[in-house]
């Protein structure tokens, strides 16, 4: 007998989760007053004010000796990089801090000492860095794992790059040349004289 009750009650579960009451309708809202649409910028306006924005200084930031010297190191101005892209480094009033932006990203960064002597950059809040070797710059980040500018070349690193295309540097790879010893000349192996 148990056995049939429990059938008739499986067999009767769908039709019950069928017949349970639909949810109460909701009332339809009222209108209100359409809030005022904004006014959206023009792209070169929106550049324009984002470029003349300040951006805060962080305090929590120390700038050591070392990092004013690498300071001074830093190519200022606009930097023209591969694809058309350009990355604009600008001094910012406290010493060693620099404004760096490019393609909607800005970044307030400060030197960062390297073991390997590159000037480096970084942005900590922001998860950006700024790479500048001897003959080429480039702007990564670090939030999104890519480049964000590559190749960008300031007058003296365009110099540096084209010296080292005529006259390459040996590769670290390879193993340094061994001198040939050539003829030995007259008197070279006997002492110099005594006077």
């Amino acid at each position: 007998m148990k056995t049939i009750f429990a059938l008739c009650l499986v067999a009767a579960m769908p039709a019950l989760v069928l017949a349970q009451p639909a949810p109460p309708a909701k009332a339809p809202a009222k209108k209100t007053a359409k809030a005022p649409a904004k006014h959206k910028l023009a792209r070169s306006a929106q550049k324009a004010v984002e470029e003349n924005t300040p951006i805060e200084d962080d305090p929590s930031v120390v700038i050591s000796d070392a990092d004013r010297e690498v300071a001074r190191k830093v190519y200022v101005g606009d930097i023209p990089c591969e694809l058309g892209a350009t990355v604009k480094v600008v001094p910012m009033k406290r010493e060693g801090m620099f404004a760096v932006t490019t393609k909607g990203h800005r970044f307030r960064m400060h030197p960062v000492e390297s073991r390997t002597g590159a000037i480096r950059l970084e942005d900590p809040k922001g998860g950006a860095m700024w790479l500048q070797l001897g003959n080429k710059s480039m702007l990564m980040s670090q939030k999104l794992g890519q480049r964000l500018a590559d190749e960008c070349m300031s007058p003296a690193q365009l110099t540096m790059a084209e010296a080292l295309k005529k006259n390459p540097m040996p590769s670290l790879l390879e193993p340094l040349p061994v001198p040939v010893p050539g003829p030995k000349t007259v008197g070279e192996d006997q002492p110099p004289p005594k006077n």
